[in-house]
């Protein structure tokens, strides 16, 4: 699957790229980790809709990257921290627990290139068509 939003392109990882996908972002030490934060932002998210499964990973030509989970159901998703409460796609929902995930490992572990794939899916953020919820929901 490949769309193109404005002049960034997204594209979906393949069954045979995915064991590469992790330490292409996160490097091999950080790998487990990002892995971990991003399906733990999710449950923490949205506890009453997500309760685990298959996930889709996505790269984006800017150099930036997201995981979703894979599912057709909208996830109604919640954050105490900025009083955000609404309900998005699945796709979203990913890029919202994925944008949490880097802006907390950039801070833990001062990294350059975490804070950069902050900013490149940041970027991407801004043609997705669920773009006003997802800065909702990280503002």
């Amino acid at each position: 699957m490949t769309t193109e939003a404005s002049n960034i392109q997204c594209v979906l990882v393949s069954d045979e790229q995915r064991l590469d996908f992790l330490p292409e972002f996160f490097g091999v030490n950080l790998m487990l980790v990002g892995e971990n934060y991003v399906y733990n932002f999710m449950g923490w998210l949205s506890p009453a809709d997500y309760s685990g499964g298959y996930w889709n990973f996505y790269k984006l030509a800017n150099g930036g990257f997201y995981m979703a989970p894979q599912m057709s159901k909208k996830l109604r998703v919640s954050w105490a921290g900025n009083c955000y409460e609404g309900e998005v796609s699945a796709d979203a929902a990913g890029i919202i627990a994925t944008l949490y995930a880097l802006n907390l490992m950039a801070d833990k572990f001062g990294d350059e290139r975490l804070i950069d794939l902050y900013y490149y899916l940041r970027d991407y953020v801004a043609v997705h068509p669920e773009s006003a919820e997802i800065y909702a929901a990280i503002d």
